[in-house]
């Protein structure tokens, strides 16, 4: 199990030993991060073209479709095609629009969504970058994305893009400020913002989601993640109802797969990261650590295609209110139970923390329902 479990780290091992005997330290170490660099940038596209096969064969089974079925067996090779399609068809670009600024965004966009995998623990002795502030600095990076939306949008000089881009800068804002609180109470409970050494406080299925302030945080985290990628039930920003495609309206070609690119690849890295600061990433028994990784990562991607196949769209006020009426507050709430859950006995730690989620979920959901159904009303049918 040891030798399967270790076999990536040990095959660029065996190249470093290879060529270590006549090349000096310095060409050495750029080789090493020659060869994660080569690693992720092959890895990342494969695994957004085969999200995209799986997005549309979960979705066809809840509709009761096939789905891809006509490339190669199963449609396994339909990405292919796909990409393909988009090198050869026309890059177009509006008359009226900024040239450099319509270029320049969709490469922005790619480039955080390819970085932050780099910080990503994929198995034991498997992140590419284990830096002492890896959390900040995977927020710092993804926040980036919001800026190089709104760049494509103005750039198009298209009033649907435009609106699309104004709807993803108020959304993408509004949802960061949960999405951090929510993983602040792992590093009040770790001491750490080390992505690796989070995962090491959490051996064996000893996760932080089967504690109240990790389930909570973890379903807090997972909710803001959802919004941060446009996806539904909050996929506002290129509501194709309403202002055609929203931000990417005036992109073709390869311009508009690197959106797509990144926005799968965010779904990857943001379900990733979810695995790792609440579901132990690559921490498991019986099967190797990449394994448990990808095990994980996949079971949240499959449920975000679960909502796409399930949910309506949300109107925005309600998209909006979500996040500071409900999302936020019960993020605070819960960083207060982790302080509890660190500082009080177990029992004491246990009780307190579910009553406090217990009743605070109760009073914020009943805060924010408008609607109320009057049971006295009767309907008179006529005529």
């Amino acid at each position: 199990m040891e030798n399967v479990d270790q076999i990536f780290v040990n095959a660029k091992k065996a190249v470093i030993d290879l060529i270590d005997g006549f090349l000096p330290p310095q060409a050495v170490l750029v080789v090493s991060i020659l060869i994660s660099v080569g690693v992720i940038a092959t890895v990342a596209p494969v695994i957004m073209m085969y999200l995209t096969w799986l997005e549309r064969k979960v979705v066809g089974r809840i509709q009761n479709r096939i789905g891809p079925n006509r490339v190669g067996k199963f449609g396994l090779l339909q990405p292919i095609a796909d990409g393909v399609k988009m090198l050869t068809k026309e890059d177009i670009v509006p008359e009226g629009a900024d040239h450099l600024l319509h270029f320049l965004s969709p490469v922005l966009v790619v480039v955080p969504a390819l970085l932050v995998m780099a910080l990503l623990p994929w198995g034991r002795n498997m992140a590419a970058m284990d830096v002492e502030v890896g959390l900040l600095l995977f927020f710092a990076i993804t926040s980036t994305g919001t800026l190089s939306i709104f760049v494509g949008a103005w750039g198009s000089r298209n009033k649907f893009s435009l609106l699309g881009g104004l709807r993803a800068v108020a959304q993408l804002i509004s949802y960061e400020i949960p999405q951090v609180f929510s993983a602040i109470v792992v590093i009040m409970v770790t001491g750490t913002v080390s992505i690796v050494k989070i995962v090491e406080a959490q051996p064996g299925f000893n996760w932080f989601v089967f504690t109240p302030w990790g389930f909570t945080g973890l379903i807090l985290f997972y909710i803001a993640s959802v919004a941060e990628c446009n996806r539904t039930p909050f996929d506002l920003p290129e509501a194709e109802s309403e202002i055609v495609a929203g931000f990417h309206t005036e992109y073709s070609g390869m311009k508009f797969a690197l959106f797509y690119m990144a926005e799968f690849l965010q779904v990857f890295s943001l379900s990733a990261l979810a695995a790792t600061l609440f579901l132990g990433g690559w921490q498991g028994m019986f099967l190797p650590s990449w394994a448990w990784f990808f095990l994980k990562t996949y079971s949240l991607i499959f449920i975000m295609l679960w909502f796409r196949g399930t949910f309506p769209r949300l109107r925005v006020d309600q998209l909006m209110g979500f996040a500071w009426k409900f999302l936020l507050p019960m993020s605070m709430i819960n960083i207060i139970v982790a302080g509890i859950w660190t500082y009080a006995p177990p029992m004491i730690a246990w009780a307190a923390g579910i009553a406090i989620i217990v009743i605070s979920y109760t009073v914020l959901t009943k805060l924010n329902i408008r609607f109320h159904i009057d049971r006295n009303r009767k309907f008179i049918l006529v005529d």
